[in-house]
């Protein structure tokens, strides 16, 4: 099996809570918080960890926050790999509002970094590698760091030998569809990224194929996949074929952290010398379980594997 690293630059220890109201200006009384240790990388982790699987979590932490993200994953036995650079670790909100169910996200930027702070974590991270490593950059990058700094990683990590899955976002995304140098192994969107990369709604499966089968046919990942909700996930191969991923209908209670569930899964899968479409399903199954879970919970082995059983598979 493969070792699995993922990589976040920009962790966050995440807060969830839940308030009567979400209205203006009056101050909420809300329950009291749970505290996570969050940021993509780290959920990815946490994730795989759930299924079954065990990974290095590679980041930077800094300060009271970060020291409690790192407390966290300790009590979770998630191997961590620190990356020397000590910037203030963010925090992040989310709070469900009880008279309509809605959930509200607020997101924090995170410490500055310098073009230093950039070099010291990319070097720390390339020099623990080895050829057949899966790695997986995922999550916001911190302020101060271009978009094109996943390209650049990208070119010192194909040399190594390894193989890159990214799920990413906004300018970063647009740099690295662009990129052809080094083809990442995995390629992951939701809908609303794709929409924004191509300048179009995507209503239809059909309309999402088009993208995913552009991207992955001029050479940026060997598979792309776009997440169309409830409607499940697109998958094409730079071989051509595209399939389908729909999973089974269940109530939605959270989406928080459903895209870094299918992340793991794919990756769990891939480690394990799963097909791309069968780590898709993989992957799936784990965004389903992590959805029907509360406020920051992620998925579980026994619900995901369930789910991807029951996913229902359409050539394209």
């Amino acid at each position: 099996m493969s070792r699995i690293f993922t990589l976040t630059l920009n962790p966050a220890l995440d807060l969830s809570t839940e308030a009567s109201e979400v209205v203006p200006d009056l101050k909420l009384r809300c329950a009291q918080p749970r505290v996570d240790a969050g940021g993509g990388g780290v959920n990815v982790s946490r994730a795989i960890a759930f299924l079954g699987g065990e990974t290095v979590a590679a980041l930077a932490l800094g300060g009271s926050t970060g020291a409690q993200v790192r407390a966290r994953l300790n009590a979770e036995a998630i191997s961590l790999w620190e990356l020397g650079v000590s910037a203030q670790t963010r925090e992040n909100l989310s709070v469900i509002c009880q008279a309509t169910h809605r959930q509200f996200r607020f997101i924090m930027p995170g410490a500055v970094w310098s073009n230093s702070d950039l070099a010291t974590a990319v070097d720390a991270f390339c020099d623990g590698l080895r050829p057949g490593d899966i790695v997986v950059p995922s999550g916001s990058l911190p302020p101060g760091v271009e978009s094109s700094a996943l390209v650049d990683l990208q070119r010192r990590l194909g040399p190594l030998g390894v193989r890159t899955i990214l799920d990413t976002s906004g300018p970063a995304l647009r740099a690295m569809a662009a990129a052809r140098q080094h083809p990442l192994d995995l390629l992951r969107m939701d809908l609303e990224e794709a929409e924004s990369l191509s300048g179009a709604r995507l209503a239809k499966v059909r309309d999402v194929a088009r993208v995913t089968e552009h991207l992955a046919g001029h050479g940026c990942a060997k598979a792309v996949v776009v997440a169309k909700g409830a409607e499940g996930s697109v998958l094409s191969l730079e071989t051509g074929e595209t399939w389908h991923v729909r999973p089974p209908v269940v109530e939605v209670v959270s989406k928080t952290g459903a895209g870094d569930s299918f992340v793991a899964g794919y990756t769990l899968g891939a480690a394990r010398g799963a097909s791309p479409l069968k780590a898709c399903i993989l992957g799936v199954g784990a965004a389903c379980s992590t959805v029907t879970s509360a406020d920051t919970d992620l998925c579980n082995k026994a619900d995901a594997d369930l789910y991807a059983e029951q996913s229902v598979v359409t050539r394209l």
